[in-house]
């Protein structure tokens, strides 16, 4: 280990004894035939002290999963419930994962290593427990992406082909397996709050709630309980309003916004049927079984609001239900504000004040109605350079009479470092994307050729776009955001 690897197992001490109830259960990693390290991610490896490891010892700890020092010595299966699709699911957790350590990171964030395809456990219903390779390479793409256009989410840590044959549905079959790592803020799902309110387990509440505001939010007050309980539950609220902000500031469809794919940190994580929208697109779903939009582009938002209030109906058990309530209502203009503060950030504006929401909604509107290219747009109005909008391949969308007022707004704004725009990744001229038929070239090289090159350039290009921007979406700090 590095000497700045910092263990920190906390999970495992809800519980007294060895038995996890109600909180997880210790579980077993799969034995898989083979291990071919496929990607791990040298950038977050050295922020936690683990970029000393071989690949012999990293294949040991996140293929075969033997414990890493002074650190949670079995995995744990988180027990949670959730809504999908808005229907109450009491059988469903840590099916194909587990908590496999936690450590601190070099902010002293208290972090997870969690995983996905690494085998049954009691929860896998009528699963195997494993992953598609072509899984674990898209949720790569998303992540790396994301935290690229500013969103905070989980970082893929790393890629191990297993070697088994998977028969699915919705992929050609048999199809290759993979176990991945996932690093987080925080493994406790909205989910895991509605399981014990299920069970009516009022004193594990508690406990789960006060683990929370220890390792997530510490500057919470604690005046008495009850107060600490509405305030996480507001931090919570506020933390989801950013992260839907971020979500459509990216262009970006999640696609499966069930209660146990949203966490107590406003981290986005858990990527199945993702999409990036190709235009400003309300109506744009990700899911093919998505056949309502219930969870399309322009309904994120409410999504998360819906689920924001099963959370506060399962903490309703241990504090005030109208002060929940109140907190709750806060989220429509806390939406607003991190819309202006996100949509900004990605034009490399600065905030000027209360028209910032109008001038968010007049880019959005003209986007909607105008089809003009999604992720073109930002990069062309990067910093406000109408020179660089002027010569890109998209100019004549702004030529149009219904541009004006909207370039009227951009340019009227404050720029905020134009410095960045002398960076290579400007001198393109175009944006690098990932839209969905990239995604699917990526994967047929290696599909029929097991060619990773042009995986590695994405990556590459994606880095480079990531210097160039420094939105740090990956820091968090315990400060109010508003």
């Amino acid at each position: 280990m590095d000497e700045n690897y910092q263990p920190a197992p906390a999970f495992d001490r809800l519980v007294q004894d060895g038995d996890g109830a109600p909180f997880f259960d210790r579980v077993s990693p799969a034995n898989f035939p083979e291990h071919k390290l496929r990607y791990r991610n040298r950038r977050w490896a050295g922020r936690v002290g683990l970029a000393g490891l071989s690949d012999e010892a990293w294949t040991d700890h996140f293929g075969r999963f033997h414990a890493l020092p002074d650190n949670l010595q079995a995995p744990l299966a988180i027990r949670y419930h959730g809504h999908q699709f808005r229907a109450y699911n009491p059988e469903i957790g840590d099916g194909r994962g587990f908590l496999f350590a936690q450590l601190r990171d070099d902010q002293g964030r208290l972090l997870d290593l969690g995983t996905k395809g690494s085998g049954q456990t009691p929860y896998s219903r009528f699963g195997d427990g494993r992953l598609t390779l072509k899984g674990g390479v898209r949720e790569i793409l998303a992540t790396e992406m994301l935290e690229a256009l500013g969103v905070y989410t989980s970082k893929s840590f790393s890629l191990i082909e297993t070697g088994e044959a998977l028969q699915r549905n919705d992929e050609p079959s048999p199809a290759r397996s993979a176990v991945l790592v996932r690093l987080s803020h925080s493994h406790v799902r909205f989910g895991a709050f509605q399981r014990l309110a299920y069970e009516k387990d009022a004193a594990a509440i508690k406990r789960l709630a006060e683990y929370c505001i220890e390792n997530f939010y510490p500057e919470i007050s604690d005046e008495n309980n009850e107060d600490r309980v509405v305030a996480l539950f507001r931090a919570v609220v506020v933390r989801t309003a950013m992260l839907a902000a971020q979500w459509m500031a990216a262009g970006f469809v999640h696609g499966v916004l069930n209660t146990d794919n949203m966490n107590m940190t406003g981290e986005s994580f858990d990527y199945g049927p993702w999409r990036f929208a190709p235009i400003a697109d309300p109506e744009f779903t990700a899911a093919y079984f998505d056949q309502t939009g219930l969870y399309a582009f322009g309904r994120q938002a409410e999504a998360t609001a819906w689920n924001l209030a099963q959370l506060g109906g399962a903490l309703a058990h241990i504090a005030d239900a109208d002060a929940l309530t109140d907190a709750l209502r806060c989220f429509g203009d806390d939406y607003e504000r991190a819309m202006a503060a996100q949509y900004f950030k990605r034009l490399g504006l600065k905030p000027g004040g209360a028209d910032d929401y109008a001038t968010v909604k007049a880019l959005l509107g003209w986007m909607t109605a105008s089809g003009a290219p999604y992720e073109q747009v930002f990069y062309d109005w990067f910093c406000g350079s109408q020179s660089r909008a002027n010569e890109s391949p998209a100019r004549d969308f702004y030529a149009t009479p219904d541009f004006a007022p909207v370039r009227e707004k951009l340019l009227a704004a404050e720029v905020d470092d134009p410095e960045r725009l002398e960076r290579a990744y400007f001198q393109r001229a175009q944006p690098c994307t990932m839209l969905i038929d990239e995604v699917e070239a990526i994967w047929s090289a290696i599909a029929d050729r097991d060619d990773w090159s042009v995986f590695e350039e994405k990556l590459g290009a994606i880095a480079e776009m990531r210097e160039a921007y420094e939105f740090k979406a990956s820091e968090y700090s315990a400060e109010p955001l508003f």
